[in-house]
């Protein structure tokens, strides 16, 4: 066993010892924060610390005699790696949202059993699924134990990077009119005050950003907003005098980011307050008075937030073809590298893809951990290379690459295959199927307010045909220099639909249909799509989408032979927009590579 699997499992056996103390019969440790962030400070990282286990998604529950860690289809190669050996089994979940987890606490849990979990990371949604999944067995869950915090005894402190401003001309509506439109909102719901607890929702609504969390330019914090003020927690020394003077003017009062409870619980009896319940944990909602009616709904700033206004868009155009830039002069410098046969490996990609949009203006980070897999970590979907574990590009096959940045003006999402010496005839046929793939879905039309789920079965189609499926969602919607995954859409085949999943214009949504065979290669290619109006008839109103990111798909990858003549005529088009948004950015070799790119087929 090596060191990292016997930290595991040592881990493991202190928390069992907790449990015991406790007289805890099951824990679950969820992939979670008390803002149910997808991308944890290193404070929340608790499932990772106690398994080993580096994925971003997964739940841990533990007994005392079974440690399971339950992944979707993404992670299985890589769970199955990192916790071989370690005693905790991989328990295979069909999708990223499965409740299997809790189907098996309810079956293995005894009669009058005691369930921990800590309620502070707790969503209030999954804390009703999981009353509802034990109360046959008269087990009873307890919220009220961080088990995690009694033995990291080392664990990291939150983050103390300090708070900006998202300023204008980017930050295109001011923060008083987002508030008041917000308030006009929280009224039609016949409520007086709304609270916030989503990272994403609070840097929006009050043109606010940070770096609290990896990838995301958000920060810690609450939020509740009245009907004639908005108080802002945030940990003390976050935001200077300045700031602090910017926000009053607008309204907005600053308090310490711990006092959201006691805010919560000031709250006056007959109050009427709105509230998330997906986008809420337990532990921040216990704080509010039995007196004061709590009113279910999604947060109207997560549907203010999705739908990104004409300025926005422009902006938004502006950082695609400054990424295109920039991937123009990486995809360069990767041709020059592997004709001369120099050395490269995966990490090269990420520092060299990461170090060109550096040089563009408005550049802030990336906006994910670049994935570049070479053949078979290509079939891993989440794959990231790391110092310990990475494969040299060389000798022959595919290199996939999905990365994206962070800029002032927008948020970017790629994934591009590469040649590698020769590829294979099935190689190719596998990224055709998925081009038709993504082509179908990109060249779309349908009605406003289609549930975006049922978009999913059009870039499906062309891979179905050859009996052929992928794991995961089509697609996700994009932030606004925010989040790379932002809903409330979402373009998949499990997600469960309902009336906030309708695609309305102005929402930005990725387009990533793959295959992936594991032990030999993975494929997937990737745009953005824009939702916009197409026509308006006796039907009703329709949309289509515009492609908004501006770079070459590598035909040398491709089995022209097996797209049709129109799938050709959008190819041609749309490297016809990509030469002609890019080309005035680029010089030198970046500006050969990128003509020589996008010629037509």
């Amino acid at each position: 066993m090596n060191t990292a699997f016997h930290v595991a499992a040592g881990r493991i056996a202190d928390l069992r010892a907790a449990m015991t103390a406790h007289r805890i019969d099951a824990l679950l440790v969820p992939s979670s924060d008390p803002h149910l962030s997808e991308y944890l400070p290193e404070h929340w990282q608790g499932r990772r610390w106690a398994s080993g286990f580096h994925g971003s998604v997964g739940n841990l529950v533990v007994t005392r005699d079974f440690a399971g860690l339950f992944a979707d289809s993404r992670y299985w190669i890589q769970a199955e790696r990192e916790l071989a050996g370690s005693g905790i089994a991989l328990m295979k979940t069909p999708a990223a949202a499965s409740a299997l987890h809790i189907d098996w606490l309810a079956e293995h849990v005894p009669p009058n059993g005691r369930v921990a979990v800590d309620g502070a990371v707790l969503g209030l949604g999954v804390k009703r699924a999981l009353d509802a999944a034990l109360q046959p067995k008269a087990a009873q869950l307890v919220l009220e134990i961080d088990l995690i915090d009694q033995v990291w005894r080392d664990r990291p402190g939150l983050p103390s990077a300090p708070v900006f401003e998202h300023a204008m001309p980017h930050a295109v509506t001011t923060r008083a009119d987002k508030l008041r439109t917000l308030r006009e909102a929280i009224r039609s719901h016949a409520a007086q005050w709304h609270v916030l607890s989503t990272l994403d929702d609070i840097a929006w609504l009050f043109n606010l950003r940070g770096r609290d969390v990896a990838f995301n330019p958000v920060f810690l914090a609450f939020a509740l907003i009245g009907e004639s003020t908005a108080t802002l927690f945030v940990a003390p020394g976050k935001i200077d005098a300045v700031l602090e003077a910017t926000l009053a003017r607008d309204g907005v009062s600053v308090a310490p980011y711990d006092a959201i409870g006691s805010a919560l619980a000031a709250l006056p009896a007959g109050a009427r307050l709105l509230v998330d319940p997906d986008r809420n944990t337990v532990g921040t909602l216990a704080h509010v008075p039995a007196a004061v009616t709590r009113i279910e709904s999604i947060n109207p700033t997560t549907l203010m937030k999705s739908r990104k206004s004409d300025a926005e868009i422009a902006f938004v155009r502006e950082a695609m073809a400054q990424d295109g830039a920039a991937l123009a002069e990486f995809f360069a410098w990767l041709d020059a590298t592997l004709a001369r046969g120099d050395a490269l490996d995966e990490l090269d990609i990420d520092r060299e893809i990461t170090a060109a949009r550096a040089k563009r203006p408005g550049f802030f980070g990336q906006s994910f951990s670049t994935i570049a897999g070479f053949n078979a970590n290509g079939a891993l979907p989440h794959y990231r290379a790391t110092p310990d574990a990475f494969s040299k590009i060389e000798g022959d096959g595919l290199l996939l690459i999905d990365s994206g940045g962070q800029y002032v003006g927008g948020t970017t999402d790629i994934t591009r295959m590469v040649p590698i010496g020769t590829v294979g005839a099935e190689q190719k046929r596998d990224c055709a199927r998925v081009l038709k793939g993504m082509i179908a879905l990109a060249r779309a039309r349908f009605p406003r307010g289609t549930k975006s789920n049922m978009l999913d079965a059009i870039a499906r189609a062309p891979i179905w045909r050859d009996a052929i499926n992928y794991g995961h969602g089509t697609g996700h919607g994009v932030g606004y220099f925010l989040n790379v995954h932002e809903g409330p859409q979402s373009i998949s085949n499990v997600a469960v639909p309902t009336a906030h999943h309708a695609m309305e214009p102005g929402m930005i949504t990725s387009d990533e249909p793959g295959i992936y065979r594991p032990g030999q290669w993975g494929v997937r290619i990737e745009n953005l799509l824009l939702a916009k109006p197409y026509a308006s008839n006796e039907f009703g109103e329709f949309l289509e989408f515009e492609s908004l990111t501006l770079c070459p798909i590598d035909t040398r990858c491709i089995d022209l032979s097996m797209l049709d003549a129109e799938e050709k005529a959008w190819l041609n088009a749309y490297h016809a927009e990509v030469r002609a948004r890019v080309e005035p950015l680029v010089t030198g070799t970046a500006k050969e590579w990128l003509v020589g790119r996008t010629g037509a087929v």
